[in-house]
């Protein structure tokens, strides 16, 4: 499996991909705290006509994950709508003739927001991250079928571990919780996540490519 440490091969390679016709859509997967948003920002940012959709847009409500007694494991892939996920997807790469509203997530309230992402008919790429696009399970082969590409966000361990942390204070957690949930429930999804990476088409050497700094 090829990885990916320059840039300016990924901006290539995606404008190959566009150039054969039709929409483009690139998903980063990965671990919780290696990069991937950083990583599709970036490259939605760095392209022409190109949209981020993130699928954390598809998280459960808050309220839907206590009538399930999920609460405490948000973030697990059965407190998303995957199914939702999979159908946006596949209605992205089919339809061009209108525009199409995606969700996204407010990490200020943790909740998504329905109808917050446009997407164009001119956008000829559209770049979506998380954490499970590899999964084989439930609807997730079919998120996997809707996308050209599936790259995987690695970085650093002892890095990705302090980044996650930090977020979790950054949006509220007290130094304590937030080492308790990265080990708890983080790390766990971490597990099935590393267990999905020989699907990718491609590995981003996240920490070499220095698109977060």
């Amino acid at each position: 499996m090829d990885i990916a440490d320059d840039p300016q091969m990924l901006l290539d390679r995606v404008k190959s991909l566009a150039a054969s016709g039709g929409r483009v859509l690139i998903g980063i997967a990965g671990c919780p705290g290696a990069g991937k948003s950083t990583a599709a920002a970036w490259l939605a940012r760095s392209l022409d006509r190109a949209v981020q959709v993130p699928m954390d847009g598809f998280h459960l409500a808050n309220a839907e994950l206590v009538r399930l007694g999920k609460r405490g494991r948000k973030g697990a892939i059965d407190t998303f709508d995957g199914h939702g996920y999979r159908s946006l997807l596949e209605r992205i790469a089919a339809e061009r003739e209108a525009v199409i509203y995606a969700p996204e997530f407010d990490r200020r309230v943790g909740e998504p927001v329905a109808g917050a992402i446009a997407v164009p008919p001119e956008a000829d790429i559209v770049v979506t991250e998380g954490n499970y696009l590899l999964d084989e399970e439930g609807p997730w082969p079919g998120v996997r079928a809707a996308l050209t590409e599936v790259w995987y966000c690695e970085t650093p361990e002892p890095l990705r571990l302090a980044r996650l942390v930090a977020r979790h204070e950054r949006f509220g957690k007290s130094p304590e919780t937030a080492r308790a949930w990265v080990a708890d429930v983080d790390e766990r999804n971490a597990e099935r996540i590393r267990a999905s990476k020989h699907r990718a088409d491609l590995v981003l050497d996240f920490d070499a490519l220095g698109i977060g700094r």
